[in-house]
């Protein structure tokens, strides 16, 4: 028997109501009891069948699934391409200022080493000027010092020069003086022996 359209009973109800009367009841009764369970039987497949879906259905349900997978996957992929353009701006934008911080890190080091540079000769050149300045210095000290010797050995030979003048000088005043003292001694003791003479002639 057939029952909801394609929905059919898998067992043999006229059999059944037979086997019932083989076993003592009436063909009314045994007829109820077949109608009972056909109804359960019934009621359990509707039950059954509302939890079960056809194959129709089921294909309709599979095309909506994949329809919506293919709609997810279409959307993964622009979502994916717009994240890897997002990307790849924020990339190329990411090379840009590493570019620019590159040539601006070039700039300051061009910068500081040319102030390096700058600082270098400048001490260079003030080195070389204070050597200049300390080895006019030194030449000029050296000068006065070869001057002030040469003001000293002046001065040294004019006084060993008045010295010596005046030593000879000295000297020659000490050979007047002798002469003049024996010239004293010698009129002295002429006189005395003049005086000795005219005594003794006086005595004679």
């Amino acid at each position: 028997m057939t029952k909801s359209g394609n929905r059919k009973m898998y067992f043999d109800t006229h059999a059944l109501v037979r086997i019932l009367e083989e076993n003592g009841f009436t063909t009314q009764q045994s007829e109820v009891v077949v109608g009972v369970m056909v109804r359960t039987t019934n009621s359990n497949m509707d039950l059954i069948y509302n939890d079960m879906v056809t194959k129709v259905q089921q294909e309709i349900m599979l095309q909506r699934v994949f329809s919506q997978i293919a709609s997810l996957k279409k959307d993964m992929i622009i979502l994916e391409k717009s994240e890897f353009s997002l990307l790849l701006a924020e990339n190329e934008k990411i090379k840009v200022e590493l570019l620019q911080l590159k040539v601006e890190l070039a700039d300051v080091m061009n910068k500081v080493r040319f102030d390096n540079i700058l600082d270098m000769n400048f001490e260079k050149s003030r080195v070389k000027e204070m050597k200049v300045e300390h080895d006019k210095r030194l030449l000029e000290n050296r000068t006065e010092i070869m001057e002030m010797n040469a003001e000293q050995d002046r001065h040294l030979t004019q006084n060993n020069m008045k010295i010596d003048t005046e030593v000879a000088g000295l000297k020659t005043m000490l050979e007047s003086h002798k002469l003049d003292s024996i010239k004293y001694l010698a009129g002295s003791v002429f006189t005395c022996l003049t005086v000795v003479l005219g005594f003794y002639r006086i005595w004679m």
